[in-house]
C-alpha cells in the first residue's frame, strides 16, 4: 500500500486537489456572489491545481456576509449616540441646504442612508498637495495634541519619517496624552525594537488583522486599508498618504504624487467615530468612550462634508455607490485620478455612458506602477473606456498615488480608496466627500496641474500596441476580481 502511495503519489494527489476544487466550485457558486468573480475563481481552480486551492483558502472568504467585523459595541454607546444625533440632519434641512448642494441631495441621502454618515455643515478643509505638505503640518499638530492622538495607518515603515514622528508621540506620552494606533499587519512593518519602544513610550498599538500561519486563511484579504489621523478630536487627517518615507518627496528618489485632507469641524467626529469601531475590534476591548473624545467645534465657515466608509463590516458598499451615483448624476464633467484602475462591470459602464451622453470625462492613472498585475489588468480596461470617448492620461512624472474625483465644479472626494475591486468591495476605505465650489475648483486646478505630467493615450496608436502585451493583458484580467 505505500509502495503504491509512492509510486502515484501526484496522481493521488491531483485527484484530492480536484475533489477538494469541486466542492469549494459547488460552494462558490451557491453563494451567489458576482458572475465575474464566481468564474475567476472556477478559472482558478480548474487550470492551476494547488495553487488555485491556496489562493482560494487565501482570498476566497466573504467577511461582509459573515459578520465577524462587529460595530454594535461602539455604536449602541450612548456617547456615540449622542454625537451622531447631534450631527445628524431630518429630511427639512436636507431640503433647505440642496440650493448650496447644487442638485447633489441624491448622494446626500444615499450615504446617508448608511447611519454613521452624517452630512456635516460646517469644516474647514485643506487640501494638502504630497507628503512633504502632509508631514508638515501634520507633525505640528501631533505636537500641539493636548488631549489624545489617534493613528490609523495601513502602511507605517520605519524610517526617517517614521523616527520623527515617533519621537513625538513618546514626547507627548510622556507629557500624558494618549496615544493609541492601529497599523495594518500585512501593510507595515515595524520592529521588535520599534515595539518595545512603543510600549516603553506607554503607547497602545495593535496590527490589525495580524496574519499567523496557523490563523492565514482569508485574512490576507480584509485590509485596513485607511490613512487616518485624529488629534484632540479637533483635527483630523485622511487621504492616500501612509507614513513611510516613499511617501515624501525629500526622502524619495522616484517623485510620488499624492493628495490628503486636513479637517477641522464637525466632520472631525465622524472620523473619530470610525476610528474607535476599528479600536475596539483590533484590541478586544470594550472601552467606555467618553465626551471629551467629542469635544465642541467652532462652526468656522461653510463648507459641507460627508465622511463614508466602507469594508465588511459594511452592510452595502457605501463608497463605491457613492461614486456611482457622482458619475452617472454628473451634468458637465468627471475628472479622475486613481492609481490601480481595475473596475467592476458597473463602474465601467457609468464611465462610458457618462461620456456617450455627452459628459467630458478624464481619467489620469500611472505610466509605472508598483504592481506588474494590477498595470496590465488596468491596460485591458482603456480600450474600452476610449471608445466611448473618455480621455486616458498616464502619469509620467513619478508615480501618482492620489485618489480623487471632482463632479462639475461642486463635488468633490478624497480618501484611500482606489477605483478597483478591492477597493469597493474587500478592503476597509474612508474617503471624504465635500460639497464646495471652492474646494472642488481648486482639486480641478490641481488635475489639470498633474495633466502637463502626463500623456495622453491615443486610441488609434493604443490599439497597434504589441500583440504580446495584449496577451499580458488579457491574463491578468482573469485574476481582475482576486487582486
Amino acid at each position: 500500500m505505500i509502495a503504491f502511495i509512492k509510486e502515484h503519489i501526484w496522481a493521488i494527489l491531483l485527484v484530492l486537489n480536484y475533489a477538494i476544487a469541486i466542492l469549494a466550485v459547488v460552494i462558490i457558486v451557491l453563494k451567489n456572489i458576482n458572475p465575474t468573480k464566481t468564474l475567476s475563481y472556477i478559472i482558478v481552480l480548474v487550470f492551476f491545481p494547488f495553487i488555485g486551492l491556496l489562493i482560494y483558502y487565501l482570498f476566497g472568504q466573504e467577511y461582509r456576509k459573515n459578520k465577524i467585523f462587529s460595530r454594535k459595541h461602539v455604536l449602541n454607546q450612548t456617547t456615540i449616540k449622542a454625537v451622531n444625533d447631534g450631527l445628524g440632519l431630518d429630511d427639512e434641512e436636507i431640503k433647505e441646504t440642496n440650493n448650496r448642494l447644487n442638485g447633489k441631495v441624491n448622494l446626500v441621502r444615499l450615504l446617508y442612508s448608511n447611519k454613521n454618515s452624517p452630512l456635516t455643515l460646517h469644516n474647514k478643509v485643506d487640501v494638502l498637495v504630497n507628503g512633504d505638505e502632509k508631514f508638515k503640518k501634520l507633525i505640528k499638530d501631533l505636537k500641539g495634541a493636548k488631549h489624545h492622538i489617534h493613528l490609523e495607518y495601513y502602511v507605517v515603515l520605519e524610517g526617517r519619517l517614521w523616527d520623527e514622528i515617533l519621537g513625538v508621540l513618546c514626547e507627548k506620552a510622556s507629557k500624558g496624552v494618549k496615544i493609541r494606533l492601529v497599523y495594518d499587519d500585512v501593510g507595515s512593518k515595524l520592529s521588535l525594537k520599534t515595539k518595545q519602544r512603543l510600549s516603553s513610550c506607554k503607547i497602545e498599538y495593535y496590527p490589525f488583522m495580524p496574519v499567523f500561519f496557523s490563523r492565514f486563511s482569508g485574512k490576507m484579504n480584509y485590509r485596513n486599508h485607511r490613512k487616518i489621523a485624529v488629534i484632540d478630536g479637533k483635527i483630523a487627517y485622511v487621504g492616500g498618504i501612509n507614513i513611510a518615507d516613499e511617501y515624501v518627496n525629500g526622502y524619495n528618489t522616484i517623485f510620488w504624487r499624492d493628495t490628503h485632507l486636513r479637517l477641522k469641524g464637525e466632520s472631525v467626529k465622524s472620523l473619530q467615530i470610525h476610528f474607535f469601531t476599528t479600536w475596539c475590534f483590533v484590541s478586544k476591548q470594550n472601552i467606555k468612550i467618553q465626551p471629551s473624545y467629542f469635544p465642541k467645534v467652532k462652526r468656522n465657515g461653510y463648507t459641507a462634508v460627508q465622511i463614508a466608509a466602507s469594508g465588511p463590516d459594511t452592510n452595502w458598499a457605501y463608497i463605491m455607490e457613492a461614486v456611482f451615483t457622482a458619475i452617472t448624476t454628473a451634468q458637465d464633467y468627471v475628472y479622475i485620478t486613481t492609481p490601480y484602475f481595475v473596475p467592476n462591470d458597473q463602474m465601467l459602464m457609468a464611465l462610458q455612458v457618462a461620456s456617450k451622453s455627452g459628459i467630458e470625462v478624464k481619467l489620469i492613472i500611472p505610466k509605472k506602477s508598483d504592481s506588474w498585475v494590477v498595470k496590465h489588468a488596468s491596460n485591458s480596461y482603456l480600450s474600452h473606456l476610449m471608445d466611448a470617448g473618455v480621455e486616458v492620461y498616464r502619469y509620467t512624472k513619478g508615480f501618482i498615488h492620489a485618489k480623487t474625483m471632482v463632479v462639475d465644479d461642486v463635488f468633490s472626494t478624497v480618501g484611500t480608496s482606489n477605483m478597483d475591486y478591492r477597493s469597493f468591495n474587500i478592503n476597509f476605505e474612508v474617503n471624504a466627500f465635500i460639497y464646495n465650489k471652492e474646494k472642488s475648483v481648486s482639486l480641478k486646478q490641481q488635475f489639470f496641474n498633474d495633466l502637463k505630467c502626463a500623456e495622453k493615450l491615443e486610441p488609434k496608436k493604443w490599439a497597434n500596441r504589441p500583440k504580446f502585451e495584449k496577451i499580458k493583458e488579457s491574463y491578468c484580467r482573469l485574476w481582475a476580481p482576486l487582486i
